[in-house]
């Protein structure tokens, strides 16, 4: 698997693997934005609402035995994917043994553009997630180069916090502004099968370059909130513009044995509020709870 995951990411820095594209997003930064999400993460996160974002497909062609309109076919051993045929039912990511989709696109920094011109005068800026966006740091840098050169659109990145910013420096410098996860301080391992590789350094650092539009923490029962939510908010009492956004986990759309691992962690109302009045009473200016 290994070699056929260097065989995907090998293309990465002229082309990027897109997992969907929402061409009007308010929920991705200021006002309408253009917010594309790239296939891949480096994170398995217990709580993703997103899994099929996380793996890159493996042909295996399980997914094409589950489609009910026969949008998927197999071609010389490859998943091949008729969007006009697809009626997004989601059977074939539910079926996936990787985490991944079959209804990917590869683009270019050039069609993704072509596409970002085309609602230039409907948008503010663009917004790049995932999976997650510095594991395609190389096209994003060409993107946000091109949008500048080309546009005054904002770029934004949304990412879980886990990158090496000394090898990250180029596309740090050309973003506007991040939203970045702060998940946990202790429980990083347990929460998503990876190291605390640096979110809170990475924080502190885009702190220091007025570069954070907005942090987020996922509020889960049994998993340091406190210190996590009373870590981040003495971060931000400087920063008054920052908005420091608390999310109760929730199982909703779920399956499986993500969440029977979430099922008894669901903070109620009252553990909400007290997160938001720590978070108050640590500093931060503009706290908001997503139930």
């Amino acid at each position: 698997m290994q070699e056929y995951l260097k065989e995907k990411s090998a293309v990465m820095d002229c082309k990027a693997i897109v997992n969907k594209i929402i061409h009007f997003s308010n929920v991705d930064g200021p006002g309408n934005r253009f917010a594309v999400f790239f296939q891949g993460c480096n994170a398995r996160c217990i709580y993703c609402h997103n899994p099929e974002t996380i793996g890159y497909c493996m042909d295996c062609l399980e997914c094409l035995e589950v489609c009910p309109q026969n949008a998927l076919s197999c071609v010389n051993g490859k998943v091949k994917y008729n969007e006009q045929l697809c009626i997004s039912c989601d059977a074939c990511i539910h079926k996936c043994p990787y985490h991944a989709s079959p209804r990917t696109k590869i683009m270019t920094v050039n069609e993704l553009y072509d596409q970002i011109q085309s609602y230039k005068p409907f948008i503010r800026g663009i917004t790049v997630s995932g999976g997650e966006p510095f594991l395609n740091h190389n096209f994003v840098i060409k993107l946000f180069k091109k949008v500048k050169k080309e546009s005054n659109l904002s770029c934004f990145v949304d990412t879980n916090g886990f990158f090496d910013k000394d090898e990250m420096l180029e596309l740090i410098d050309i973003t506007d502004q991040f939203m970045l996860d702060i998940k946990s301080i202790h429980k990083v391992q347990e929460l998503c099968g990876v190291e605390n590789s640096h979110p809170i350094e990475n924080l502190e650092y885009l702190l220091k370059k007025s570069k954070v539009y907005e942090v987020r923490t996922v509020i889960i029962e049994g998993m340091d909130a406190e210190e996590t939510v009373a870590t981040v908010s003495s971060m931000l009492k400087d920063y008054p513009d920052v908005n420091y956004k608390l999310i109760k986990v929730h199982t909703t759309g779920m399956s499986g044995s993500r969440k029977e691992m979430i099922k008894n962690k669901i903070p109620d109302n009252i553990k909400m509020d007290q997160m938001r009045a720590l978070a108050l009473k640590k500093g931060v200016h503009k706290v908001e709870c997503i139930l």
